[in-house]
């Protein structure tokens, strides 16, 4: 099984379209970064983790899920470095990939020592970006062969018969 491990705001900090999104409102920044590694998650089978440091976020250590994809915001005086490494050591086994996505270059040979493998922010989103493009192409592959119907409707009577269809009066 692989695993990644994802440094949450060294990965919005680095993509674009998250950090100009983090400058209006962190939250839908962190959320936009959730909703990405769900589909990572989904296209390549890796069990996806994101890190958060707790000083961005005030209160105590939280973990939940969200798509699948789980998220951890660490405790008040615990890096997300630190939660990266211990749980590199903790989920490392001999059937087990570890990957850490971070571009923190102290991080990248820590992580190392580990046995785990880095993917820095930029090639994790050239990975993303390009897993983005072939779910669209398949995605437009599956509506081009879309069967159509044999009877010829008006748009009025296959609206009715969708409705129907999804249990809608």
């Amino acid at each position: 099984m692989d695993i990644l491990l994802v440094d949450g705001y060294n990965i919005i900090g680095a993509w674009p379209e998250l950090n100009s999104l983090k400058k209006k409102e962190l939250s839908a920044a962190r959320d936009r970064l959730v909703e990405i590694m769900a589909e990572y998650q989904a296209y390549t089978g890796y069990r996806v983790i994101i890190v958060f440091d707790a000083y961005f976020v005030s209160g105590t250590q939280k973990k939940y899920q969200n798509y699948k994809v789980e998220v951890i915001f660490t405790k008040e005086s615990e890096t997300a470095d630190e939660r990266i490494e211990k749980l590199a050591i903790a989920l490392s086994n001999r059937k087990t990939q570890i990957h850490v996505a971070t571009s923190d270059f102290t991080e990248q040979w820590a992580i190392f020592g580990q046995g785990a493998l880095r993917k820095s922010a930029r090639d994790l989103l050239t990975e993303t970006n390009l897993i983005e493009k072939k779910i669209e192409k398949s995605v437009k592959i599956i509506q081009e062969r879309k069967p159509s119907s044999k009877i010829p409707l008006t748009e009025e009577v296959a609206e009715i018969f969708e409705k129907w269809r999804r249990g809608e009066q």
